[in-house]
């Protein structure tokens, strides 16, 4: 749980990604209009920790593919009913502009009004897949509006990416995530959208253990490595990076909402003695089967769900 107010963390930070590394894709990056960013800066001055990378945008993308990173995937998702076609407008126009090296997500308030139309605008626009965060949100990851936009993503072939583990959770929200979310209600979506490419972000935290043994039934799911590896998050029940699914875990950097170096995670990947080829796949490959993305562009969906 975020109490106390967690602190910064002044650690040097690279100017390119480290040498020697396969190339990155980095699958968990957040942008938001402006005006969003600035509630976002100071509910996290208040209740998590200090935001070390205060960009708009365009200079966040533009921060991360600067230094090397080959790919970006950029998620943000709608905190109250009724804006997210407007954030799903927003995010089309800001990804397009890096031709090809960035994949947009589109976001819904599950229980909206009109939540098929507003996705299936959403992909019209281009964007590849969705962003939920059911700790903002407050949707309990058994429930009809929940499956809707599941449904959607299934029929679409577009993947979803889910906020649903249940840390790290802060005492304001306006629900309790370890009553809303957990791995056994993940279990359920897998098993009633069995077509779904589902990534649960932060390695599942807290329920390192139970999402592990998901990952080995389950290949339609995915998990990134979001702030869950770098000793930062007071977790005690981590599973080794290397007993985890090599091909089902995929690099995320929570940038810019981070309290240290932008590179931090990829140093320590790069020295977690990880095989050359299951360094490959967390770093990017993974991230590329998920997506559907070559080299050089974005695609449709995961290999986990129908292509569309």
């Amino acid at each position: 749980m975020l109490t106390p107010l967690l602190a910064a963390v002044n650690d040097p930070e690279g100017p390119r990604v480290p040498a020697g590394l396969p190339p990155v894709v980095d699958a968990h990056v957040h942008i938001f209009p402006r005006s969003i960013w600035a509630a976002v800066w100071q509910w996290f001055d208040l209740h998590a920790w200090p935001i070390r990378y205060r960009l708009g945008t365009s200079d966040l993308l533009e921060f991360l593919l600067a230094r090397g990173v080959a790919h970006v995937v950029a998620l943000h998702y709608a905190h109250k009913p009724g804006i997210s076609r407007d954030l799903n407008r927003y995010a089309a126009l800001k990804c397009s502009a890096f031709g090809g090296r960035v994949t947009g997500f589109a976001t819904v308030f599950p229980g909206e009004p009109e939540t098929p139309a507003i996705l299936r605008e959403a992909f019209g626009l281009g964007l590849k897949g969705v962003k939920l965060h059911a700790h903002v949100q407050c949707f309990d990851m058994q429930s009809d509006a929940l499956d809707a936009v599941c449904q959607v993503c299934e029929d679409e072939g577009k993947p979803l990416v889910i906020h649903a583990g249940r840390e790290p959770k802060s005492p304001v929200y306006r629900c309790d995530p370890h009553q809303t979310c957990s791995a056994a209600k993940v279990a359920r979506l897998l098993e009633n959208f069995p077509r779904l490419a589902l990534c649960v972000p932060h390695l599942g935290a807290d329920e390192f253990g139970a999402y592990q043994r998901l990952l080995e039934r389950h290949d339609t799911l995915w998990l990134d490595t979001a702030m869950a590896l770098t000793d930062y998050l007071p977790f005690e029940n981590r599973v080794p990076l290397a007993d985890l699914r090599p091909d089902r875990v995929m690099y995320g950097s929570d940038f810019p909402s981070i309290p240290y170096a932008w590179d931090r995670e990829l140093k320590w990947l790069q020295g977690a003695g990880l095989k050359d080829e299951h360094l490959e796949a967390v770093l990017g490959g993974n991230a590329r089967d998920f997506l559907g993305i070559g080299a050089g562009g974005a695609g449709q969906t995961g290999s986990g769900g129908p292509k569309s």
